[in-house]
């Protein structure tokens, strides 16, 4: 596995350019558009993601997307792109439609490199013991990516890597926050006396539920029906047929009410991961709030840093017109947007020194 950006280059290069299919053709990549996030990551960024991410940079928030270092990166992806190393589709993602985590074009062997989804659509047949229907460790499958790509080809590997290390030593991709989720209560809800208070009663109850046994009923279901106890004494319990076998089915008889908080991963599916490394080097949003700029103007400032982004990987723009995009956004409302951060950023830090 490559370590640095040096040695990943080479080795896209040689997804793109050494014929690994062996069809006699050059119609392999080395990456697409979700791989272009580690690239970014050895520059100490996060970019092609669905929000704007800021970084904390000599004691405030910064946009990582208008970094000046992002500009070396964009230099290495328009020589790629323009040699044939990433993706010509690269621009409209690596998915094709159906499930939202897959990589259509790592399945179909269009590219080599991917660092699409999350770790657990990407476990192979055998990484840990699960408890089957009858309460018995067997080997885990092959999930989502890793299961389509072996009906594609039965002898393909997949084999995971570090974020790669940049010239300044930095590395790191795409990070989903601890505190992403949220529950939405309807405005009419307010107006029938009593209902809105019975709301938060009950969401009150189940967050963070100390009580084991309440935890994994309201996410899973009923004891005997839907999920059993494991006849050792670990508190690990097992899904009962047909529950195993559907995807989401807590959706289906309404529940995974239970809302989380984090903490430290316990199950075997996180263990492995952690084992592996693969809960390391994440590059997570430091602003944890919507600000009022950011929900008037994020949407058009993701566009604008996607238009700006795609026309200088492409060549449709130098490298230079990075600087020119800079000052367009904060002119599109980033400045405002930035400010408000910063606010948030410095009443958030002055509260944590109190507490």
């Amino acid at each position: 596995m490559p370590k640095t950006l040096d040695e990943f280059e080479t080795v896209m290069y040689a997804f793109a350019k050494d014929d690994p299919d062996g069809n006699g053709k050059q119609d392999t990549y080395g990456l697409s558009r979700e791989g272009l996030n580690v690239v970014f990551g050895a520059f100490g960024q996060s970019v092609f993601t669905e929000q704007l991410y800021f970084n904390e940079k000599n004691n405030q928030l910064v946009i990582g997307a208008l970094e000046p270092e992002m500009k070396k990166a964009l230099a290495y992806m328009q020589k790629w792109y323009r040699d044939g190393i990433i993706d010509p589709e690269f621009i409209t993602g690596e998915n094709k439609g159906g499930y939202k985590h897959l990589s259509h074009a790592f399945i179909n062997g269009k590219i080599g490199m991917t660092s699409m989804g999350n770790y657990y659509h990407w476990n192979q047949e055998g990484d840990y013991s699960v408890l089957n229907e009858n309460g018995q460790e067997t080997p885990v499958g092959a999930s989502f990516n890793v299961n389509e790509l072996l009906q594609k080809n039965a002898t393909a590997e997949v084999v995971f890597g570090s974020p790669v290390i940049g010239p300044d030593g930095r590395s790191g991709s795409k990070g989903n926050n601890l505190l992403m989720n949220f529950i939405a209560i309807g405005a009419e809800a307010a107006k029938e006396p009593g209902k809105l208070e019975k709301i938060l009663e009950i969401l009150d109850y189940v967050s963070a539920n100390p009580d084991p046994v309440e935890q994994i009923k309201m996410e899973y279901g009923l004891s005997g029906k839907h999920w059993n106890w494991s006849a050792d004494a670990s508190s690990s319990f097992y899904l009962l047929y047909p529950y195993n076998r559907m995807e989401n089915y807590t959706n289906m008889i309404g529940s995974s009410i239970g809302m989380t908080v984090p903490g430290v991963p316990s199950d075997k599916r996180e263990q492995w991961a952690a084992s592996a490394g693969l809960t390391e080097n994440g590059i997570y949003n430091r602003l944890e709030v919507a600000t009022p700029a950011l929900i008037q103007y994020s949407s058009e400032l993701i566009r604008m840093r996607d238009r700006a982004y795609i026309s200088i990987i492409t060549g449709d723009q130098p490298v230079g017109y990075f600087d020119t995009f800079v000052k367009e956004f904060k002119d599109a409302g980033g400045q405002q947007v930035l400010l408000e951060a910063n606010h948030w950023y410095k009443e958030h830090k002055e509260t944590s020194r109190a507490q």
